[in-house]
């Protein structure tokens, strides 16, 4: 209890509550108020009328008239709110329904509310009386006023109205609060769970929905795709360290030993000369393995996005070609191009060069003997595309999307040297540029595509 007291939704329901409670408290004020005016002012009125009849019928008609007058009005057949109160010149009552002249009559003038005991009441209670008194000639003093009872009847139906209207909306919306606030509490209580258990290390663990979809159910499975994200980007940490470390270990062992081998034995500087060249050799690996990590989290990250910029594609097309031909015929391959004429999109130039290198390396190193390798660049109906296509043994359509993350390397490419960053940073600098990357079957080979936008 004490925690569903402290939850907002508690908190709110009190103060909707409170602000329900004074609504109503005014709207009935309001109209206790004009109605209880207008019941008065009609007394006032119905009094003003008696004093004026009455004190016509005394001019017209005499004392003894006037007697017989208050006493039908103020017997069983008149109006039971009206009194009335006949005394003589020392104030001693001759007719009328009120026990004793008012005290408060002698002193003041004008409207009255006095407590007076009523002849016609068995319980001689006293009455509040709202009215006035009214001199008349040979010193006889007439009062004429009505009972208040009608005021405090309907004072009385308002604060009953005010308390059954008040009341159970006060016990229902407690009770809807603290209902409310045991939903709200039991969906927080199963995020924070689900948070402890991830805070503990269990990355796998999800918030629990219940298929409403309400803001709970939208916010938790919000979280879930946050929680998964970053289990991937977690899992993708722990697979690039570890393959890191693995691709790393084998050049530095290579060049810790040949540094150790020319140190134990007395060799000629020819022999000194080849250890040093093969540790440099093993160095240069290791940087450029380092070379593309920082290159490809550069390109996920976006942070050469500013720099995006129009880039003639046509003209790093030929660049390309131009570098690789010569590469390609050394390895006994053939290298064809197709490139499009001023073809004009939004890049940058050396992450995109770099990529397209990378594919034109990986097609040089898989393609057989008497290949073909070709880099076409062609304009389509919503921007340009360009491609890198090769004769080797291509890769298997299920494992097309894993060979572009970090150090994935497939068995048939385990004796050739590299580190499987290539299509990483192929794959990152495509999502930096915003494109469609596509690998598909070449008949033999593989064809890697860049969609391009147009610029």
């Amino acid at each position: 209890m004490h925690r569903l007291v402290q939850t907002s939704i508690f908190r709110i329901a009190l103060l909707y509550l409170l602000l329900l409670g004074a609504t109503l408290a005014v709207l009935l004020g309001f109209i206790y108020w004009s109605t209880a005016g207008l019941i008065e002012r009609q007394n006032d009125e119905t009094v003003q009328a008696e004093i004026r009849g009455l004190a016509e019928q005394y001019r017209d008609e005499g004392l003894v008239r006037l007697m017989e007058v208050i006493h039908e009005r103020s017997g069983p057949r008149g109006t039971p709110q009206n009194v009335y109160l006949l005394t003589g010149p020392g104030l001693q009552p001759l007719a009328g329904n009120l026990a004793d002249w008012p005290a408060a009559a002698s002193e003041q003038e004008g409207w009255l509310e006095v407590e007076l005991a009523r002849r016609d009441d068995p319980s001689d209670g006293p009455h509040v009386i709202r009215g006035r008194a009214f001199d008349l000639a040979g010193g006889y003093r007439l009062f004429v006023g009505r009972d208040t009872v009608e005021r405090a009847d309907f004072r009385g139906i308002v604060a009953g109205a005010l308390a059954w209207a008040v009341l159970p909306a006060v016990a229902l919306g407690l009770l809807g609060g603290a209902l409310i606030g045991r939903y709200s509490l039991a969906r927080v209580d199963s995020v924070r769970a689900a948070s402890e258990d991830i805070v503990r290390g269990d990355l796998s663990r999800r918030v629990p929905l219940t298929g409403s979809g309400d803001e709970f159910d939208r916010l938790a499975a919000t979280i879930n795709a946050m929680l998964a994200r970053i289990e991937t980007l977690m899992g993708g940490m722990r697979l690039v360290t570890d393959s890191l470390a693995h691709d790393l270990r084998s050049p530095l062992t290579r060049a810790r030993g040949a540094i150790e081998m020319a140190l134990r034995r007395h060799q000629d500087a020819e022999s000194y000369r080849q250890a040093l060249e093969q540790t440099a050799a093993e160095l240069e690996t290791i940087l450029r393995t380092f070379d593309a990590l920082i290159n490809i989290a550069q390109a996920e990250a976006g942070l050469n996005r500013l720099t995006l910029g129009e880039l003639d594609l046509t003209a790093l097309a030929r660049d390309l070609l131009e570098v690789y031909q010569p590469i390609a015929e050394e390895a006994g391959l053939e290298f064809s191009g197709e490139i499009a004429a001023d073809v004009v999109i939004r890049g940058h130039r050396q992450l995109l060069g770099q990529a397209v290198a990378n594919l034109l390396d990986n097609a040089v190193k898989y393609s057989p003997p008497g290949g073909r390798i070709s880099l076409t660049l062609a304009t389509t109906g919503d921007g340009a595309a360009l491609s890198v296509a090769d004769s080797g043994p291509g890769i298997p359509a299920a494992d097309r999307e894993r060979v572009l993350q970090r150090f994935v390397r497939l068995d048939d490419s385990r004796a050739t040297p590299g580190s499987g960053l290539g299509l990483s940073l192929v794959a990152a600098v495509a999502k930096l540029h915003d494109v469609d990357l596509a690998l598909d079957d070449n008949a033999p080979g593989l064809r890697v595509t860049f969609a391009f936008p147009a610029a």
